[in-house]
């Protein structure tokens, strides 16, 4: 059965200039400040005076512009669950403008069939001083609703938001977390033919994100459409029929989503690589150290040397030390933080486990897993300790990333900051 595209790309493309504010609205304000200007040069009549034309800025120097997105194109069919996916600068959310009538292309063109729905920024169209209810209207009847439809849908929009205590509350007093169920919860009832969703899932919570990704589920079964941008590989996977992989603004790959996925992990994996899963420490570093940390090694859960692991897989770490020691044992103690600096997980030999190794050991095993951490960059930060003082601290002493995450299969959501990975210390020497 040959099913009905519900949009259609051709050859589009969008440029910006290079230095400007793009997609600044301006106001009655800055418009005629602007207008008194040109007056007092005595410029108003000068034919360069008025708006640049499409003309104009396909005539730019390539120098002073870049392009966003170039001779992209696709079609999606009615009912489809649609991905995009790529690094950040991509080009995927500039898409999703054009999609949605927010920016116009430079080239091409784009056709949607049916009313759109979309989800791009937390809070847009909200206005901070009203409440949620009278949010809801507003931002109900700029994505194209009625009112009488809006009313029909209030008490569902508010219960899948679970915001039924702060609903008469102004949006300004709302966190991320609670704009972006609002915004959702909108979208998602006005029962738009098409659904625009950009990284929703990046700003809720577990339950939540469980919550967004049944009920794209339930739109594309009714027959809609569902347009979907993220960077969790898990929810592409468990959402889209198919996946467009964009890179700087063109596309890579267009297909099934298994293979598009596959193919875009190996690419993110290889780049991965890059940063070693071996560091040894500089002379400077511990030049003025009598005994300090000097070495360390990264291994998969065989035996591999590699800094780069699954949700759920096992690491092991060596960490080598070096020179004289003057006391008789210490204690090793490893911090992991996340690229934003969020503390999540610690290990300590003597507290944990009171364990102290002889000042004769001289290389210490770290065996760790599964690990429970999203994916992300996080870094290690290691310190001996000896029974009152610490001797040295490496900060940080090398990274790992985490690239495929399930957060699903955990039963609860860790709203702690610091959470316990199972590890266990041994010495490494031979």
């Amino acid at each position: 059965m040959k099913h009905k595209p519900a949009v259609r790309v051709e050859n589009l493309g969008k440029r910006y200039r290079l230095g400007l504010l793009h997609g600044r609205q301006h106001s009655i304000r800055d418009n005629l400040s602007g207008i008194l200007k040109r007056v007092a040069r005595g410029a108003l009549n000068d034919k360069h005076s008025g708006p640049r034309s499409k003309t104009d800025e396909l005539s730019m120097p390539a120098g002073d512009s870049i392009w966003a997105l170039k001779d992209i194109s696709l079609t999606i069919d009615e009912g489809e669950i649609f991905g995009i996916i790529g690094a950040n600068g991509a080009g995927k959310s500039t898409l999703l403008k054009i999609l949605a009538r927010i920016t116009k292309p430079t080239e091409g063109r784009a056709m949607m069939s049916g009313r759109v729905g979309s989800l791009l920024e937390v809070g847009t169209g909200f206005h901070p001083e009203m409440t949620g209810r009278e949010n809801i209207f507003l931002n109900g009847s700029i994505l194209g609703m009625r009112k009488r439809e809006i009313a029909r849908n209030l008490d569902q929009i508010v219960s899948f938001a679970e915001l039924e205590r702060f609903i008469d509350t102004p949006v300004k007093r709302y966190s991320s977390g609670m704009y972006v169920r609002l915004a959702f919860a909108v979208a998602a009832h006005m029962e738009p033919e098409i659904l625009l969703v950009d990284e929703v899932l990046a700003v809720g919570d577990l339950a939540f994100q469980k919550k967004c990704i049944g009920k794209m589920q339930t739109v594309a079964g009714q027959g809609r459409t569902v347009v979907f941008v993220s960077h969790q590989m898990f929810a592409v996977r468990t959402l889209c029929d198919r996946v467009a992989w964009l890179d700087r603004g063109q596309i890579v790959e267009l297909g099934p989503t298994f293979e598009v996925v596959k193919h875009y992990e190996e690419n993110s994996l290889q780049a991965l690589n890059d940063s070693a899963p071996v560091v040894i420490r500089s002379d400077e570093e511990i030049q003025k150290r009598t005994f300090y940390l000097q070495r360390l090694e990264m291994y998969d859960q065989i035996g591999n040397p590699v800094n780069v692991f699954s949700h759920g897989d096992r690491m092991s770490w060596v960490v080598e030390v070096g020179g004289t020691c003057k006391f008789d044992t210490y204690s090793l103690e490893f911090r992991i933080h996340k690229e934003t600096g969020e503390y999540v997980a610690t290990g300590v030999s003597c507290l944990m486990h009171d364990m102290y190794f002889s000042c004769h050991t001289r290389r210490v095993r770290i065996d760790l897993g599964p690990l429970t951490m999203t994916n992300g960059r996080y870094s290690v930060s290691l310190r001996l300790r000896t029974e009152m003082t610490i001797a040295d601290s490496w900060e940080p002493a090398g990274v790992f990333h985490i690239i495929e995450c399930n957060p699903f299969a955990l039963r609860r959501e860790i709203k702690t900051p610091v959470c316990v990975i199972d590890h266990r210390f041994s010495s490494a020497d031979p």
